[in-house]
């Protein structure tokens, strides 16, 4: 068994911290992994259809999906992705928090929500996790946006199928979005 013998934080920012952790291994090897502390986040599958009954068995060509543009700082460039966002209100439940960044970044709201599963975001570097649902029964709202980012974000419209194949082709790259859709088709095609 891995055994941490000593963390200490190196740097915070925002909601995350750059921690220091002195490790000791099974045979008794110490070592020190650096890594970012997150609170996690959510990302929301959208299906326009009404209900989930309405999508067992259907086609994903006829299925449509909402995918939002993001600037990401790390790349430097905009990526299409799941509508998502930072758990970062403290003790919030994490259906909250997806409920209000799908009308934060997509200005919608759904009636029928699911929650799919976890998935670590990139484990040698953080321990972030990103919770996935699934929604449907949609309606415009009206939304605000936060940031930069936000302020310069598209919202598109696509069948289920054609983001999958983007994300085959390799134009949608970002995992979360990736696992999502996946998950999505997946689930969809077997009963409800």
């Amino acid at each position: 068994m891995f055994l941490s013998r000593r963390r200490r934080t190196v740097h915070e920012w925002a909601v995350w911290s750059l921690v220091e952790d002195h490790l000791q291994s099974p045979t008794g090897e110490e070592f020190v992994r650096t890594y970012v502390d997150s609170p996690g986040a959510v990302g929301v599958v959208v299906v326009d259809v009404a209900s989930f009954d309405d999508l067992a068995g259907r086609d994903p060509s006829l299925v449509a999906t909402v995918l939002v543009s993001q600037y990401r700082a790390p790349f430097g460039e905009v990526m299409w992705e799941i509508p998502a966002g930072m758990r970062d209100v403290a003790d919030e439940p994490a259906e909250t928090t997806a409920r209000r960044e799908l009308a934060e970044e997509a200005g919608l709201e759904a009636d029928h929500w699911r929650y799919l599963g976890v998935m670590a975001s990139a484990p040698g570097i953080t321990n972030s996790t990103v919770e996935i649902f699934v929604c449907c029964g949609l309606r415009n709202v009206d939304h605000e946006r936060h940031g930069p980012e936000e302020d310069h974000m598209e919202v598109r419209r696509l069948p289920l199928a054609d983001a999958l194949d983007e994300c085959r082709r390799g134009h949608i790259t970002d995992s979360k979005t990736i696992v999502g859709l996946q998950w999505v088709a997946q689930w969809g095609t077997k009963s409800t």
